[in-house]
């Protein structure tokens, strides 16, 4: 019986999964994988902790905030670009993503307004 147990140990070793991965940008990488299966909560996970490695990683910034707009989590997107935004201000990358976003949330929040009246 114990040897049946043996594999399932295993697994849950550090360095074995790809959860171990080290690095911010092996993060990111492993996220933008993830967030193109739609395993966006995966992809939260490595885009945070991409940010916890490195968090002048302007990218898991970017990834972290389009993953939680995906999600519907918005307050907490729009602090995750701007944060990008602040530390690259001329990335058209990041810009695009947050003009995509703000058009989208103003948009959401008209619709909003129109339900309250």
């Amino acid at each position: 019986m114990k040897r049946a147990l043996l594999p399932v140990l295993l697994l849950l070793v550090p360095g074995l999964a790809p959860a171990a991965e080290k690095t911010s940008g092996q993060q990111v990488k492993f996220g933008i994988d993830v967030a193109q299966q739609g395993m966006w909560r995966e992809a939260q996970f490595r885009f945070e902790r991409a940010v916890e490695l490195d968090p002048q990683n302007s990218s898991a910034l970017n990834n972290l905030a389009v993953a939680l707009e995906q999600m519907g989590e918005f307050e907490e997107a729009r602090k995750y670009y701007e944060r990008a935004l602040d530390l690259k201000p001329d990335d058209l990358y990041i810009q695009q993503n947050y003009d995509l976003f703000r058009e989208a949330d103003d948009k959401r929040n008209r619709k909003k307004r129109r339900r309250r009246r």
